[in-house]
């Protein structure tokens, strides 16, 4: 008797059936099933770095007749904040501790403070960090300074060179805009000789972020140039109402980028100062004053904003956009006035060092 040729052909295939299932399931043979069944995982791209612009101005503080502005955080530093806002990234310095209380610094002429809706207004204006690593900054001595670092915690806006310790002081501030890690660190170079000890942060001491100690700023720049794309480097420099770098500012600079900085910017002289391209670094010597009660328009009343285009380590244009300080606040220039500002600020280079170009 003999059987059809399909049910032999499906004998054969349950009979091969049977021994397939009959093998054992080994180690090896899941892993081999693994890998054909779902292939591992691809790890997302890297984001593409992408050119940013970061806006500076000059000292800020709110004295005086300045401090009635704070009635209105939006509108406190006037016209400008429209720059301001147009760049990705936008810093001041701060000159002034952020306080109600505290004792003015014995047989200090002027102090400056300024209640916590100061660093309110800077971030409705657009600012996204500012420095208070300055000779105001510890104006209202221990107290103020508690007062301060309050503040800063209270409203979250990032503010460098001051702490409660030198590693809080020195520490940068980061940000990834289109991809670039920025990192900024806020110095003072210029402290008054008999506050030197008491305002300078160390091991468990409070105070501000001194560039009189180069070796502790230029190991806070090397240890930010180790994981950050772009590092700036904000310091409060300068002799008052001289328009050339000082033999400090001038030494200090080229050890700064040596180090890493990408960036070196900032002011104290009340009045402008020149800028440009020390190799491939960029360095402004002094943005003058920028919301401030005391200003003559041919002098501490020019003032702007510099906004440079920066990606990775690269400076790709610096852009400066003059104001005058009118009622205390700065006002961009418009016209011939406005072309004639932009001349007048690129001829101040001529006594830096620095070139027009990298």
């Amino acid at each position: 008797m003999t059987f059809p040729r399909a049910l032999s052909m499906m004998a054969v295939m349950a009979a091969l059936a049977a021994c397939t299932a009959a093998v054992p399931e080994t180690p090896e043979r899941q892993r081999q099933a693994a890998a054909t069944s779902s292939p591992e995982p691809t790890a997302p791209a890297k984001p593409k770095r992408q050119p940013y612009t970061i806006a500076f101005g000059g000292d800020v503080h709110f004295e005086g007749f300045l401090r009635a502005r704070l009635d209105n955080p939006r509108t406190a530093l006037g016209p400008i904040a429209s720059v301001l806002r147009k760049a990705d990234l936008a810093m001041v310095n701060l000159e002034t501790a952020i306080t109600e209380g505290g004792t003015p610094a014995p047989g200090k002429q002027y102090t400056f403070r300024a209640p916590a809706s100061a660093l309110t207004a800077l971030k409705a204006a657009g600012v996204d960090v500012a420095s208070m690593a300055n000779n105001h900054g510890m104006d209202y001595m221990e107290t103020g300074l508690a007062d301060s670092l309050a503040a800063i915690k209270e409203t979250k806006f990032p503010v460098v060179g001051i702490g409660k310790n030198d590693k809080q002081a020195y520490k940068p501030f980061r940000k990834t805009v289109n991809g670039n890690r920025v990192a900024i660190i806020g110095a003072t170079q210029v402290m008054d000789t008999e506050f030197i000890s008491a305002w300078t942060a160390g091991p468990g001491k409070g105070g501000l972020a001194s560039a009189k100690d180069e070796p502790r700023l230029i190991k806070a720049v090397r240890q930010a140039r180790k994981n950050s794309d772009t590092v700036i480097v904000h310091l409060h420099w300068g002799t008052e109402m001289e328009q050339c770098p000082n033999p400090a500012q001038l030494s200090l600079a080229p050890k700064l980028v040596k180090a890493g900085a990408d960036v070196v910017v900032g002011g104290h002289a009340h009045i402008l100062l020149g800028a440009g391209y020390l190799g491939k670094a960029y360095v402004s010597y002094g943005m003058g004053n920028f919301v401030f009660y005391n200003s003559n328009p041919a002098t501490t009343g020019r003032t702007g904003v510099l906004t440079l285009t920066i990606n990775g380590r690269k400076i790709l244009k610096d852009k400066w956009t003059p104001a005058t300080i009118q009622g205390g606040v700065p006002v961009p220039m418009t016209g011939p006035e406005r072309k004639q500002a932009v001349a007048d600020w690129k001829a101040l280079r001529s006594c830096t060092g620095l070139s027009s170009r990298p």
